[in-house]
């Protein structure tokens, strides 16, 4: 049954996603399609990885069927702080950041592979 929350995905999970990995075709399919959301950072990461047009195509297809979060003002100064917080001690890298800071902002968890990415965000809501 699928949740009734947002959920937002990190890059790596759409990524899986078209690698046809089971488990995680498993757990997009619990939380709903209605319910997954993205960031702008990763609708922009799936774009540039496209390698052709036909793929650019249904890259874009599948985003206009997801929630699409935007940076606005708030989500910049959550950015500017968890760069400012974790930039130097833990490398947290510009996308990251971004997409922290949308799930922050939204007050939503972050469904990501990459948990050490992340992990040491305070407040940060890692879906499991």
């Amino acid at each position: 049954m699928a949740t009734q929350q947002l959920v937002l995905c990190d890059t790596n999970v759409l990524i899986e996603f078209y690698k046809n990995n089971p488990s995680i075709v498993e757990r997009l399919k619990e939380i709903g399609q209605a319910n997954i959301a993205i960031s702008v950072v990763t609708s922009g990461e799936l774009i540039y990885g496209a390698l052709n047009k036909s793929e650019l195509r249904q890259i874009l297809t599948d985003i206009s069927h997801l929630s699409l979060l935007d940076i606005d003002s708030e989500t910049s100064n959550l950015f500017l702080k968890l760069m400012t917080d974790y930039a130097l001690s833990h490398k947290l890298t510009l996308p990251d950041a971004l997409i922290a800071a949308t799930a922050l902002r939204h007050n939503i968890p972050l469904f990501t592979i990459n948990l050490k990415d992340f992990r040491f965000i305070s407040n940060l809501k890692l879906f499991s």
